[in-house]
């Protein structure tokens, strides 16, 4: 399993449609791609962060949903992205999370 690591500043009074356009576009790679899903949090300095779980980086890499409505949020969500911070690649070397 690999871990993909995204953060994102987002433009004032545009935090809504971000985390709105995030949910569908996660739920559609979680349903159509195999994707393990996704957490979405906010750190303290406002910045957002996407934790994205894949069985591999071939089955992220081959994703593609040509769905109008998952374009759609897409686009909402790059409109509410005021800065885009480098994605990561996270090989997972111990996992001890639960859940609650």
């Amino acid at each position: 399993m690999i871990v993909y690591l995204y953060r994102w500043r987002i433009k004032k009074d545009k935090e809504k449609q971000f985390k709105e356009s995030w949910e569908k576009v996660t739920l559609a790679m979680r349903e159509h791609c195999g994707s393990f899903g996704s957490r979405l949090h906010v750190s303290d300095d406002g910045i957002y962060v996407g934790y994205a779980q894949w069985p591999d980086n071939d089955t992220r890499n081959k994703c593609e949903i040509n769905l109008p409505e998952i374009e759609n949020a897409r686009l909402l969500m790059k409109d509410a992205v005021e800065e885009g911070l480098p994605t990561m690649c996270l090989e997972i070397e111990a996992d001890l999370l639960i859940q609650p």
